[in-house]
């Protein structure tokens, strides 16, 4: 049923249109009320950079791959205490939490969902996850937080950043939920500071780890077929979970048997929630290259940041 929804929201067939044209009235209403919203609501000011990374449509689009990239980045030039925040898609628990802190990692994975955890292992930062955006942003300044790189932030029209948004890329159904994929109105996202194109503005280059002859691809991502045209050879088989699901062991140990593979193949994100497992595991790893235009324009925006660390 989620794959079937998925579908209709983000390339729907001639005949999901009878869904979709039921439930355009409501996503008018939903669209308006986010547009009156946006357009009316005091933005709070943290009196701290914060680069806000977002999207305009459900799912995944490079968000948090581009979070990564953006916080080397600024770990490269600015040499300041940074910050990642999120909602922690997928965990277990609520609230705030503290997921890493001073080099020190204090959360489980699932207590911080997976793309928390990947960005605690993989980047120079903080990381806070809470469903208050504006708790997280006060914690990470109490530790002394001097940029704060704000992940799914577009639709956090509250809070004053900085926002850049990764424009959606072969979307064919335009419009807002529940009829489509979009979180907003298309031409609302001409709100954000930069809009960006894959292709243009950013690259996807993809490397891989520990490949073997015969592999399973067991992922939990939104949009799982998006991985079809950088698979390696060898995938026998795909095994799709609902995005940011968790993995059993023995599952995943039942289909190495079943298609007599030597691996399981898994995405970064996928990674962290299976790293502890013993099973044979290959990784499709993934780094961006951004325009210099992109870069030069955040670094306006930051100008002489006064870092504490400095």
């Amino acid at each position: 049923m989620y794959r079937y929804f998925e579908r209709v929201l983000f390339e729907p067939k001639w005949f999901d249109y009878i869904i979709i044209l039921l439930l355009l009235p409501f996503s008018l209403i939903y669209g308006v009320i986010n547009l009156i919203r946006v357009k009316f609501i005091k933005k709070r000011d943290f009196n701290i950079p914060i680069i806000g990374i977002g999207n305009i449509v459900i799912g995944g689009s490079g968000k948090t791959p581009f979070a990564k990239f953006l916080i080397d980045y600024l770990n490269k030039k600015q040499n300041c205490k940074i910050a990642y925040i999120s909602r922690g898609y997928g965990r277990v628990s609520k609230g705030l939490v503290e997921v890493k802190v001073d080099g020190k990692i204090l959360a489980t994975v699932l207590e911080s969902g997976d793309e928390a955890m990947m960005v605690a292992k993989e980047c120079n930062c903080d990381v806070y996850v809470c469903e208050d955006r504006q708790r997280a942003i006060i914690k990470a300044k109490e530790n002394g937080a001097d940029i704060i790189v704000l992940d799914d932030a577009f639709s956090k029209a509250d809070i004053k950043k900085f926002d850049i948004v990764l424009e959606p890329k072969n979307i064919k159904n335009r419009l807002p939920l529940p009829a489509g994929a979009l979180r907003e109105f298309y031409f609302n996202i001409k709100r954000a500071n930069l809009i960006l194109k894959e292709g243009i503005d950013f690259k996807r280059l993809i490397f891989y780890e520990n490949l073997t002859p015969k592999m399973v691809l067991a992922t939990a991502i939104s949009r799982p077929k998006r991985l079809d045209p950088v698979l390696p050879d060898g995938v026998v088989a795909k095994h799709y979970l609902q995005d940011h699901a968790f993995f059993d062991e023995d599952d995943l140990r039942e289909l190495l048997r079943k298609y007599n593979a030597d691996s399981i193949l898994v995405t970064q994100k996928d990674y962290v929630k299976i790293e502890q497992f013993k099973l044979p595991i290959s990784k499709i790893k993934l780094k961006l290259q951004v325009d210099s235009k992109v870069l030069e324009a955040i670094d306006n925006y930051l100008g002489d940041t006064d870092c504490k660390q400095k």
